[in-house]
């Protein structure tokens, strides 16, 4: 499955009227420039899960680097990393059995 359709398919497993409302999902551009997506984990199955950082370096502009702060994912990335970062948070529901 793409990993654009997955990642809605996530957002909507977690709208319950509530959640929604406080939390979500943040994709913007930075300007070195790169990609950055803070998906919030606060009352979702994945809250207070240890995710261990992800850090590649491939070039200055294909690399990337995710990890975990106050209860959201935080992914960033070089130009061409979107999906590749996206990938990484998809693998980790997985390993952790949230396979939506």
């Amino acid at each position: 499955m793409d990993v654009f359709k997955w990642l809605q398919e996530w957002y909507m497993q977690n709208c319950d009227g509530d959640w929604e409302h406080c939390y979500g999902v943040k994709i913007g551009t930075l300007d070195n420039p790169g990609w950055y997506i803070d998906i919030d984990l606060a009352d979702t199955d994945l809250e207070d899960e240890v995710f261990e950082t992800t850090s590649l370096e491939r070039n200055e502009n294909d690399w990337i680097y995710c990890h975990t702060e106050d209860n959201i994912y935080k992914g960033s990335g070089g130009t061409a990393n979107l999906n590749e970062i996206i990938e990484i948070f998809r693998n980790w529901c997985n390993e952790k059995k949230q396979n939506f």
